[in-house]
């Protein structure tokens, strides 16, 4: 391994100082944030909201200090459905009840996981995996397994608490309980056998239903649907439970919903259907399966469901190139390079691969600009509140929608008839740690 010359470091110190531009720098950075420093306006103003389909939504919802971005984005497709057959000027689904049987859910996943692995190493790569715990990240799939065994209700039957918004401690707390569980659990094997683990792990089930009651609130049995209308009209609907609501309202609309992703590493061919080890929440719930196509094809069918007036659940990476108070994300919009002569952008399947960039944020398109038949920009409906961007919208530049981009949910009636039987293969199964699992970590 070759050390770090001292001599080298003392040329380099004096070939800095000679360079006015790095005198620039370092004042303007020495009380500034770099992004702000390096924030390139000429991209910003480019950046309007003015698109070709606009679909009309209702107002942003907020997540706040939570990783559900996932369950608010699936919640704003549905809420957008319920709204045009019942013309509701705005009402939100309660994000909190799904998230509730969803950390239920996750820790009997998780727990019957670490039990088929009893008998591994503890610095198995895969038992380690998993010791990392759950969080509130989710996917597609796994939103429809929870909403297709518990159903879904108004926010005002089941609002939010102060640990539904900020998760950090309850998801500390728990994560702290399932490495106990992972160690006791083989030691309760060794003297008791299989039927002393599960005793062992239905306790723990038990006193965490328990505690999300306790942080969480009473899941409601019955509740009144009220709303109103375009023309101010109220309206009260009596007497429903959640999975009665869903059965209404939804029903088995969910199942025409496919997920797409664009991953172009080589592990991952276009053309087939994929699946993650132990990605997932209900046992014995659906699958979480991706169709990998190209690019072009997956904004083609984006397209296709924006013309017919339908929001778009989508995947990104927000971490990179994000301006959050003007709202814009624009892989041009910060120049490291000249400030700072660090250059991070790599190709789209070597960032995957190397970790530079993943799946971070779930949120809805709602809009495009179309230019000489290619969009140019994408509008966005975020769930950080209504504070920033356009009352809670952003935009996306064309050039960081490719980038930065890996998934959307498309209604399978857009799909040709090779892409849907691909799509219904048999997934090839990717390893726990892949990207295209990242959404849920």
């Amino acid at each position: 391994m070759e050390s770090i010359s001292k001599e080298h470091l003392s040329k380099l110190l004096k070939d800095y100082k000679n360079e006015k531009v790095f005198d620039v720098a370092r004042h303007a950075l020495a009380n500034s944030e770099i992004p702000n420093v390096a924030l390139n306006k000429d991209n910003v103003k480019e950046m309007d909201f003015n698109f070709d389909i606009n679909i009309e939504t209702m107002d942003a919802t907020n997540q706040k200090a939570s990783g559900r971005c996932w369950i608010f984005a699936a919640t704003n497709v549905l809420r957008e459905m319920i709204g045009k057959e019942k013309n509701i000027k705005f009402f939100e689904l309660s994000q909190s009840y799904i998230a509730f049987y969803d950390k239920l859910e996750k820790l009997n996943y998780t727990l019957e996981a670490l039990i088929e692995m009893i008998d591994k190493d503890y610095d198995d790569r895969t038992l380690q995996f998993m010791l990392a715990g759950i969080g509130d990240g989710g996917q597609w799939d796994m939103f429809v397994s929870v909403v297709k065994k518990y159903g879904v209700c108004p926010k005002n039957a089941f609002p939010e608490t102060y640990t539904s918004s900020a998760t950090r401690y309850i998801n500390s707390l728990v994560n702290a309980e399932i490495r106990r569980f992972a160690s006791d659990s083989r030691k309760v094997f060794a003297k008791g056998g299989m039927d002393a683990v599960y005793q062992l792990k239905n306790q723990l089930m038990d006193r965490y239903y328990r505690a999300l009651v306790s942080v969480y609130g009473l899941p409601p049995e019955k509740f009144d649907f009220e709303y109103t209308d375009s023309k101010n009209v109220c309206h009260v609907e009596k007497g429903y439970t959640p999975e009665s609501f869903f059965e209404k309202y939804v029903g088995n609309k969910l199942d025409e919903y496919v997920s797409i992703i664009n991953a172009p590493t080589k592990d991952k061919p276009f053309g087939k259907s994929y699946t993650v080890k132990y990605l997932g929440n209900v046992v014995g719930g659906k699958q979480v399966k991706h169709l990998n196509l190209p690019m072009e094809r997956l904004k083609e069918l984006i397209l296709s469901q924006l013309k017919d007036n339908h929001i778009v659940w989508f995947g990104s990476d927000v971490a990179s190139y994000g301006d959050r108070v003007n709202g814009v994300w624009d892989d041009g919009l910060f120049d490291f390079k000249s400030l700072l002569e660090l250059d991070i952008k790599m190709d789209k399947g070597e960032s995957l691969d190397f970790r530079s960039s993943a799946m971070n944020h779930a949120m809805c398109i709602t809009g495009v600009a179309i230019r000489d038949g290619k969009p140019t920009k994408w509008k966005i409906e975020n769930s950080w509140g209504t504070a920033n961007g356009q009352k809670g919208y952003y935009i996306m530049s064309a050039s960081w929608f490719d980038q930065y981009t890996y998934q959307a949910v498309i209604n399978k009636k857009y799909l040709t008839k090779e892409e849907l039987a691909a799509y219904e293969d048999k997934p090839i199964e990717l390893k726990p740690w892949d990207p295209m699992g990242s959404l849920a970590d």
